[in-house]
């Protein structure tokens, strides 16, 4: 089977949907499995009810309104006016249901509440994209991806129970078939709905490939394909036509947010090649990702994480910080579930970058302050440059007023810096 994948940007309105099933006509419906994220921009939306919910339980979250309307859009510019009927009923059912799920949770974990929420958007694309398949008389079947991608109950970035899901899904997927399912959403042993983390659609695409033995998987993207640098910060920017898996996984790793940080690894563990494509031009040929290819072109990449948080440590009788002091640090970082992007040490000073994901900061500092003096700065970005020269360099440094942290080493390197750099 191949295992196509399409982000939010590329389902966002009614013309998209249309060109989805033209992509997918294209290159056979058949042995076809179809992953689909929440539509434009429904992830932000739904965190919003998320965000209101929490702050007023009772009240039914006025973002609902918008939601609604925006499928509905969608609906009604997308099928025929008899053909609407089925697809409305349809979001009006799974919105009535997250309604109730609002009305009778118990549970006062905004993590638990996310995802059963924000998962909304997925389920909501795929029963919209299945009715348009039906109505164009095409043969397809909709799966409901929390019956098939198993996880634990780490709730916003759960992890995959491995046999449980392959299992799952031998039972669920037949080849031959066209299926549509979603991404980023999972469950866990109790049937209650996980989420595989931000962009999590990419990572679904990659398992249920890897437990299909698939011998593809597109990512069909709103850009040319795996480009050096966001076109949205730096300008301009080149198209890598072929990269190495493990290249992918560092760009992924270091932040690159064209592929989830998870994809690549089931996909080299079976060298199942991926193709991240242009959505809107689908006959270029975008970016190849193999087993042991070099960098093509060999150019500097360029990768920012922003809104993150630079934490200083200093011991306060200037005694060494030992092997010890940081073994108890990262057990308070995990313990407050803060991804560490960068660290840095000398004899009496330990500087850590972290991502504030869950919002646990302030109970972490007040947990190092217990044996540290520690230093906040928030608001910082952490830039990344691969396979580095003076010139990529200069381009950031040229452009930042305040670096605050330096690290490279042999093809990467590192600023930690006060406020984005505007390219």
């Amino acid at each position: 089977m191949k295992v196509f994948k399409f982000g939010g940007a590329s389902v966002k309105d009614a013309k998209g949907v249309r060109n989805l099933v033209e992509i997918v006509k294209d290159n056979g419906l058949q042995n076809t499995l179809i992953v689909v994220s929440a539509m434009g921009k429904m992830t932000n939306a739904f965190e919003e009810v998320v965000a209101q919910y929490m702050i007023a339980p009772k009240k039914t979250p006025e973002k609902l309104l918008d939601i609604a309307a925006y499928h509905l859009e969608i609906i009604e510019q997308l099928f025929e006016p008899q053909a609407q009927i089925g697809a409305k009923e349809q979001v009006s059912a799974w919105l009535e249901d997250l309604k109730i799920f609002l009305k009778r949770n118990k549970s006062p974990k905004q993590s638990f509440v996310y995802d059963q929420v924000v998962s909304h958007g997925e389920l909501l694309s795929t029963q919209i994209i299945q009715q348009y398949f039906q109505e164009q008389g095409l043969k397809s079947q909709w799966v409901d991806a929390r019956d098939c991608v198993k996880t634990d109950a780490y709730y916003r970035d759960a992890n995959l129970d491995w046999e449980a899901t392959k299992q799952a899904i031998d039972t669920q997927i037949k080849k031959g078939g066209t299926y549509i399912t979603q991404g980023f959403i999972g469950s866990d042993a109790n049937n209650n709905t996980t989420t595989l983390g931000r962009e999590g659609s990419d990572y679904t695409a990659a398992i249920f490939a890897y437990a299909l033995q698939a011998t593809s998987v597109t990512i069909w993207k709103d850009v040319p394909g795996v480009l050096n640098a966001d076109p949205r910060i730096f300008n301009p920017t080149q198209l890598l036509l072929h990269i190495s898996y493990r290249e992918a996984i560092e760009l992924a790793y270091y932040g690159a947010s064209v592929i989830h940080p998870k994809t690549i690894q089931p996909l080299q563990r079976k060298e199942i090649p991926l193709f991240v494509k242009p959505f809107n031009d689908p006959k270029q040929k975008g970016t190849v990702i193999t087993k042991g290819h070099p960098i093509v072109p060999q150019i500097p990449c360029f990768i920012v994480k922003q809104e993150q948080v630079l934490i200083e440590l200093a011991s306060r009788d200037f005694s060494f910080i030992i092997e010890e002091n940081i073994s108890e640090i990262f057990q308070l970082m995990h313990q407050y579930q803060m991804k560490v992007e960068l660290i840095q040490n000398s004899a009496i000073s330990f500087s850590v970058c972290v991502s504030n994901k869950y919002g646990r900061l302030e109970g972490l500092v007040n947990a190092l302050q217990a044996k540290f003096n520690v230093e906040v700065v928030v608001g910082v970005a952490l830039y990344t440059i691969r396979h580095f020269n003076q010139t990529a360099i200069d381009r950031i440094k040229n452009n930042e007023k305040k670096i605050l942290l330096e690290q490279r080493t042999q093809e990467t390197i590192q600023f930690v810096v006060a406020s984005p750099a505007v390219d």
